[in-house]
């Protein structure tokens, strides 16, 4: 069965439902996402896709990665 992320959602609330979130978006340059308190602050707001413009992260590339990690895409 395939994970459904959808991109609408919060990156705390994707990271709570999906607990590996975290590695892998810190991976694909979300590195402050591991940093304490981060998730619980700005990860209640921040989106995906508003995380990758304020970072400079090609959406594109981002979605083809989550979705060679087994993550299928809601938007």
């Amino acid at each position: 069965m395939s994970k459904v992320l959808d991109l609408s959602k919060s990156v705390h609330d994707i990271c709570k439902e999906f607990p590996e979130m975290i590695v892998v978006l810190k991976e694909m340059g979300f590195e402050n996402i591991a940093a304490p308190g981060m998730l619980n602050t700005a990860g209640r707001i921040m989106t995906i896709p508003k995380g990758a413009a304020m970072k400079g992260i090609e959406l594109q590339k981002l979605k083809e990665t989550l979705a060679g990690k087994g993550f299928s895409i809601k938007e």
